[in-house]
């Protein structure tokens, strides 16, 4: 059975919006400024890795700290 294809603008985890400033055609995203945590990466599914975003709500997003 052949897999679904991925939607740039949904999350691979819950299928809600996924925030994707690329998918939206801006420069950056969201997802760029965060750390996301291990459980959340492991998650994703493998031909998602890469090129689908998930939403900050299933990242559970942690802020980077920026440096001093």
């Amino acid at each position: 059975m052949p897999k679904p294809e991925l939607d740039p603008t949904s999350c691979p985890l819950c299928a809600g919006p996924n925030s994707c400033g690329p998918a939206a055609g801006e420069e950056r995203c969201w997802c760029f400024d965060v750390q996301l945590s291990s459980a959340a990466l492991a998650r994703i599914p493998e031909e998602a890795l890469g090129v689908v975003c998930i939403c900050a709500k299933c990242g559970a997003a942690a802020p980077l700290l920026s440096a001093p």
